[in-house]
């Protein structure tokens, strides 16, 4: 694996078109692993019974072969939903699942409409003093999705900023040891602050009610498990909504046949978001699981503790599962039936928690965006956008806009 991230797609197209569906992979640190690539194999993976997301289970970490610097490390010791199995996952599940029921994340779009605007306004200000041009990654992809959490979780507005860094910091794959650590104790620093300002003054947020909340045997969040949960959410829920809007954006600015589409109500603005999901996925390998015993998947044995990579990147354009043109951006795919449902937020009993706001966000952030600026295009070409340093997070570093196009550019 590059740890300098980059684009994914024609390495992942080579090596399915090779028929490895399932592949052995170097990772950081010369530490071995695999990558499920292929849709059904990947299905499969996801919710089999013989694999596991505990750390006990990744037999190089059980044996003291990785270093504390490691920079996945965190992704597999965390304590919380990501790294929990059976009763634990299902307890600790249960308890953050009631901030994301339908109805709760259905309270929440008058206020993520609200911010919608706002972000706008913003956006069309920064544009007005950088010459027409603005990053649209910086000034309304990010502040959305990492303000809803942050609100939800009762995390104050001054934190956010560094929330955000040290959550590139700790998804980036290409930062050395004393970086990573480094990374890990100010996030926990940071998120302790918060907690402890919650138990102090309790209020209507999440993090307030994971303090709180008992089950009916009397169990509760340890504080690490708290810890977990609060990082997991932070980064969770605002990395991944971030890549979604700024890659929809990019997908739509690239093909404006698609974007014409939707604004003239052929297809609809969720279409943009699920076909964005599968085309482009926001998470490109996700670290990690391991299989309990030796399993062979797709023809390949992967042997029992060893640290598996989700490949959402590579299974959203599977042609054995999406057809011969999963290459291809197409908004009216879903609407036609044509090809299998993406995996890009999971499968099984860890299929993500916050789906329902992503795709609100999402899809509230794209239709207000293109009805106020349906001239909105990049300001450069794709290929000079700049990567994430990362091959878990899938997207660009920056995304330079022009909300209107010049008289002669509009022909």
């Amino acid at each position: 694996m590059d740890p300098g991230g980059g684009c994914p797609h024609a390495d992942n197209a080579r090596l399915l078109a090779a028929g490895a569906a399932v592949t052995p992979v170097v990772l950081p640190g010369e530490v071995a692993g695999m990558a499920v690539l292929g849709h059904d194999a990947l299905r499969e993976f996801l919710a089999h019974p013989d694999v596991a997301k505990g750390a006990e289970h990744f037999t190089a970490l059980r044996e003291g072969e990785i270093a504390d610097g490691w920079p996945l490390k965190t992704f597999a010791t965390v304590q919380g939903m990501t790294t929990a199995d059976d009763a634990d996952h299902r307890r600790l599940r249960s308890l953050v699942s009631k901030a994301f029921t339908a109805r709760r994340v259905e309270e929440l779009r008058p206020r993520i409409e609200t911010v919608t605007e706002q972000l706008l306004d913003a956006l069309a200000d920064a544009a007005a003093h950088g010459d027409g041009v603005a990053d649209l990654r910086r000034h309304f992809a990010l502040p959305l999705p990492m303000g809803v959490i942050c609100e939800l979780l009762g995390v104050d507005a001054e934190h956010q900023d560094r929330l955000h860094h040290l959550s590139n910091q700790i998804v980036a794959t290409d930062i050395g040891p004393e970086e990573a650590m480094a990374a890990n104790r100010e996030m926990v620093a940071v998120l302790s602050a918060v907690a402890a300002g919650r138990m102090e003054n309790p209020g209507d947020d999440l993090t307030s009610a994971l303090i709180a909340a008992r089950e009916e045997d009397g169990d509760r969040l340890s504080p690490q498990e708290l810890l977990g949960t609060l990082m997991l959410m932070i980064i969770a829920g605002h990395e991944t909504t971030l890549n979604l809007i700024t890659n929809a954006v990019r997908a739509l600015c690239g093909h404006r046949e698609q974007l014409e589409l939707v604004l003239s109500g052929k297809a609809g603005w969720g279409d943009a978001v699920e076909e964005t999901l599968r085309w482009d996925s926001p998470v490109s390998y996700f670290p990690f699981r391991y299989p309990t015993r030796d399993l062979e998947l797709a023809g390949t044995v992967i042997p029992k503790g060893t640290p598996v990579l989700a490949g959402y990147s590579a299974a959203g354009r599977d042609t054995a599962s999406h057809g011969p043109d999963a290459a291809r951006f197409d908004v009216t795919r879903g609407a036609r039936g044509a090809g299998a449902r993406h995996l890009s937020l999971g499968h099984g009993p860890h299929y993500c928690l916050g789906a329902p706001l992503a795709r609100m966000e999402a899809t509230i952030a794209l239709e207000r965006l293109f009805t106020r600026f349906p001239e909105l295009d990049l300001a450069v070409p794709e290929s000079e956008l700049p990567r994430h340093a990362s091959f878990v997070g899938n997207s660009v570093h920056r995304l330079p806009v022009r909300l209107s196009r010049a008289p002669k550019e509009r022909g």
